[in-house]
């Protein structure tokens, strides 16, 4: 095995993340970052993430040249959004170019950003070589629950270790509650809130105008029958990011549990207007669309022994 070999394979990359194609629907990923991209979607710095997890998509659809031009775009971002705190943010980033590099035969330019990775390495220091830097943590964790659910008990494992490192970091409080949430049963028995209810809560107390987390704390207590504060938290969002079809989608969800099928309806179309191959929402009308039959259905019975009873 080569030196060269060697280095890369001890860097944090999406290419030592044991992250395996046959895991991953492609064409749906590309489609959805794509269209993160398109609408600047997330907290600060996503899209620059969306630019890195979209590279990697490209090399695994053998396009290498593309996937150098979007991680380039995300480092580009990523000092955009940064500034001078952007170097550890591009550990990751500089991994997966010296892996592209080295697969395109270009040995001196994957040489050049092992060496990048390392310089950053040595002017950051973790408390020992096993530790990682947060940042690294938290890309590793959102690589994990963007690329497949089949991962997404590594993401709370690297978002709750990010979280010791900085335990009241708005990022990593977010994804490690939108990961619990993920990996947790929607329904429960037991009265107490479960750890993803708790989280949200707890991410919404350090980024307290955060739609997304909004609308997925509201599905979860109204699995809890406190339908009062449900309500108020899908208002507040749709009131606060009412473009965002990520917020619209989940809102559409909620009230779709909730019976207001028609509401649900004319949320979920707009957000199909913003991003139109969506599959999540295509599905969350879908099933609007059906238990509105269903429901109507249902009354139709009632509705005409009500008549022959009065005749």
């Amino acid at each position: 095995m080569s030196d060269l070999r060697c280095r890369l394979l001890q860097l944090q990359s999406r290419f030592t993340w044991d992250l395996k194609k046959d895991d991953m629907d492609l064409e749906n990923l590309s489609t959805r970052l794509q269209a993160h991209i398109d609408l600047q979607l997330g907290q600060q710095g996503a899209v620059a993430r969306s630019y890195s997890f979209l590279a990697y998509v490209r090399y695994l659809q053998d396009q290498p040249e593309e996937a150098v031009s979007l991680l380039n775009q995300s480092e580009e971002k990523t000092r955009e959004c940064f500034g001078e705190e952007s170097e550890r943010r591009l550990i990751v980033t500089y991994g997966d170019l010296a892996w592209l590099k080295y697969h395109t035969g270009d040995y001196q330019q994957s040489q050049a950003y092992c060496q990048r990775v390392n310089d950053i390495l040595l002017k950051y220091p973790t408390d020992s070589p096993e530790v990682l830097h947060p940042e690294v943590y938290g890309e590793k964790a959102w690589t994990f629950l963007k690329f497949s659910w089949s991962y997404y008990p590594k993401a709370v494992d690297c978002f709750r270790k990010a979280l010791e490192l900085q335990p009241d970091d708005s990022e990593w409080n977010a994804g490690y509650a939108i990961a619990l949430y993920r990996t947790e049963p929607m329904f429960s028995e037991a009265p107490e809130e479960s750890p993803g209810t708790k989280q949200l809560r707890r991410a919404l107390e350090i980024k307290p105008d955060d739609g997304v987390l909004m609308s997925l704390l509201a599905m979860k207590l109204g699995t809890y029958n406190k339908h009062q504060e449900a309500d108020n938290l899908v208002e507040r969002a749709l009131k606060i990011d009412p473009d965002n079809p990520h917020v619209t989608r989940y809102v559409g969800k909620y009230l779709r549990s909730q019976g207001d099928y028609d509401r649900s309806i004319v949320l979920l179309k707009k957000a199909l207007r913003r991003s139109s191959q969506s599959a999540f929402i295509h599905h969350q009308l879908a099933l609007c669309y059906i238990k509105k039959k269903i429901d109507e259905h249902k009354k139709k019975p009632f509705n005409n022994q009500s008549k022959h009873t009065h005749t």
